[in-house]
């Protein structure tokens, strides 16, 4: 039996590396890992266990068929390692850290994948994006819009899982754990 692919996304600073942190050791009792995405900018993996490349090698990574999804997205590339086929065809979970404005490219990739969308008041994200100091002002801003915009448009058909990240993280953890038992009950995708 095949695995299941979690597709995890949100805005910038909803907290999905901390969310994926701190579920890591209850998703691998669920047979659930979590595949390590390549990022053309080393900086941006700070909290996240990521792959940091150079936007060259990214290309030659991509060209040469060794991403299984791959897109870009605020001035970066993002790339999800082949090997995550390999994990789904042993019948392992596996969740990637994947964003918004791919999902239609995922869901034509991988029909069955569980879309789960975190997301966080604008008032909370926006002390979270000032905190951790990556962004400046008017691209902190470029980004709420962007939030924003996404909240009033669908990315998907289908029904997207969503968990709320704006109180305790350990909320946000139990919430994604239900999502995953609920993805493996039988009928369900």
């Amino acid at each position: 039996m095949d695995g299941k692919l979690i597709y995890l996304m949100g805005p910038s600073g909803s907290g999905k590396d901390s969310l994926l942190e701190a579920a890591r050791e209850p998703l691998r009792v669920m047979n659930c890992d979590i595949m390590r995405r390549v990022i053309t900018r080393s900086a941006e993996s700070v909290g996240e266990d990521a792959i940091g490349v150079t936007p060259e090698e990214f290309a030659r990574r991509e060209r040469a068929g060794d991403f299984s999804l791959a897109w870009q997205a605020n001035g970066l590339s993002y790339g999800i390692p082949i090997e995550m086929n390999r994990w789904l065809a042993a019948g392992r979970h596996v969740l990637v850290n994947g964003s918004r404005a791919n999902l239609r490219q995922a869901l034509d990739r991988y029909p069955a994948l569980v879309p789960v969308l975190l997301t966080v008041n604008d008032r909370v994200l926006r002390e979270r994006l000032l905190r951790r100091g990556r962004e400046t002002l008017e691209q902190i801003e470029a980004r709420l819009a962007r939030n924003a915009l996404f909240k009033d448009r669908r990315s998907s058909d289908g029904a997207v899982h969503m968990i709320d990240n704006s109180g305790d993280l350990v909320d946000a953890v139990y919430q994604l754990l239900d999502v995953i038992r609920l993805s493996e009950a039988p009928g369900q995708t």
